[in-house]
């Protein structure tokens, strides 16, 4: 019986030490799944949203529409308000500046 359980603290043990590692590493960077025929609000409340587009009006929504320039950083500031950053914010080896390491 003694055996048993410390092959069970052992193999405990080995699992948790593969979970703290795991958590320990920054995740990878995801892309976002942006769709042609889909429009994304950000309301009042600072609630997000996405909408089914059509071609109705298109002429009206590009007007005084603006384009994103390449290179902006999308983030929520701890006062839960959005913002957006078009300077650098990745380190010459391609990690994120602003990470948690």
């Amino acid at each position: 019986m003694a055996r048993s359980s410390t092959r069970t603290y052992v193999l405990a043990a080995a699992l948790g030490m593969l979970a703290t590692s795991a958590f320990a590493q920054a995740a990878a960077p995801t892309p976002w799944e942006l769709k042609p025929d889909m429009g994304y609000g950000y309301d009042k409340e600072g609630k997000t949203f996405s909408y089914k587009m059509g071609t109705n009006n298109a002429g009206l929504l590009l007007k005084g529409a603006k384009k994103v320039p390449k290179g902006t950083l999308f983030f929520i500031g701890h006062n839960g308000q959005l913002y957006m950053r078009t300077g650098p914010y990745l380190e010459g080896d391609g990690k994120f500046m602003f990470g948690s390491n």
